[in-house]
């Protein structure tokens, strides 16, 4: 019974955010029922999908009549829909939000796209890296000497999926208060473009520059920045604060004469070299003996398929075993309705019980 217990949520299956958009009301409680495709149930490259979890699936063929009128239905007894198509295709299909409003005035329709509803690139194909481009982030990211460095798909797909999730909740809370339903249209460009403020403000007030690391949080200051060890490993560095950065030069057994300018990018190059130097003296384990605990800002970079033992993920049970799989836990935590993850559901497998619903 979590914090959304007494929401029940359409979701028309779709790969990657749209399922992670699922997910996360799931795992706060929503009743989500994801209609699956025919022949088409998770996506083909995965063998479990963690997406999936906790949710009832029922299969439609949306270009039937039939299935198109159960869908109906369905959206009379819900408070949300979501889909992730491009524009124009859910109204050809006759389930756009007209067709679902007019049904339940009170609904809220998500819609979830890279580009948008609108716009000259809104019916254009596209992937998280192209729509991290053309809001700056990804300009911002990686080695001044080399190109651009995607970070992964988290940026545009995952954040945008957040921003869904939160436009949809704060749709439904609106409804609840006004009895009027409507649409969330969450383009993965606008998610993205609202996380830069920071970086439009930096910019604006001198301290961002427009030549990739080497600014203060892209890897361009020596006190931000990740660092090799002896054993070929990484510890990340992130004393910013002068205070902080001082723990770290005792700890680290540096001078303190280092953190002299601290804030001038003209010495940044040279006091990479020096902390880089030192790094490499020492392997993660014995940095992490060292720093563990510490305010001096310093973790071991480690994979994620290793996370799961770190002490503090496992201290926060930031992690779950489902059907013999870690996986992340959900997030974030509640002191009074905690959120659960659930089983993930075959295809079809709560078909007799989603069509009750509707008196089937």
């Amino acid at each position: 019974m979590g914090p959304l217990a007494n929401l029940r949520v359409i979701e028309l299956v779709g790969l990657g955010p749209g399922p992670f958009v699922g997910m996360m009301l799931a795992d706060m409680g929503a009743e989500v029922i994801v209609v699956d495709r025919q022949g088409n149930g998770e996506a083909p490259q995965l063998k479990r999908d963690i997406h999936r979890r906790g949710k009832k699936s029922i299969l439609l063929d949306l270009k039937s009549g039939e299935d198109r009128e159960t869908l109906l239905q369905l959206c009379e007894v819900s408070d949300v829909i979501f889909e992730g198509y491009r524009p124009g295709v859910a109204e050809k299909l006759g389930i756009g939000p007209e067709d679902c409003l007019a049904r339940n005035p009170a609904l809220v329709y998500g819609r979830m796209t890279g580009w948008g509803q609108t716009g000259p690139l809104a019916t254009s194909a596209g992937h998280d890296i192209n729509y991290i481009s053309i809001v700056g982030a990804l300009h911002a990211m990686g080695h001044a000497d080399r190109p651009p460095t995607p970070p992964l798909n988290l940026l545009g797909d995952y954040a945008g999926a957040m921003f869904m999730a939160f436009g949809i909740v704060s749709a439904v809370l609106s409804a609840r208060q006004t009895g009027r339903g409507q649409v969330v249209d969450t383009a993965m460009t606008d998610s993205v473009n609202a996380m830069m403020g920071l970086f439009y403000s930096a910019k604006d007030t001198g301290i961002w520059g427009q030549q990739r690391e080497a600014n203060f949080l892209d890897g361009g200051a020596h006190y931000y920045r990740v660092y090799e060890t002896a054993d070929g490993k990484y510890m990340s560095l992130g004393a910013i604060e002068p205070k902080f950065m001082k723990l770290f030069l005792q700890l680290a057994e540096l001078p303190e004469t280092l953190l002299q300018e601290h804030g001038s990018p003209v010495r940044w190059p040279e006091l990479r070299e020096v902390i880089g130097a030192r790094f490499k003296q020492q392997t993660q384990e014995q940095w992490r003996a060292i720093f563990d605990g510490t305010d001096a800002c310093v973790a071991p970079v480690i994979p994620f398929w290793e996370a799961h033992q770190h002490p503090h993920n496992v201290a926060r049970e930031a992690f779950v075993e489902l059907e013999d799989m870690v996986q992340p836990a959900p997030a974030p935590k509640f002191s009074a309705t905690p959120g659960s993850a659930g089983l993930r559901p075959e295809p079809g497998q709560h078909q007799q019980e989603v069509l009750a619903l509707i008196g089937r």
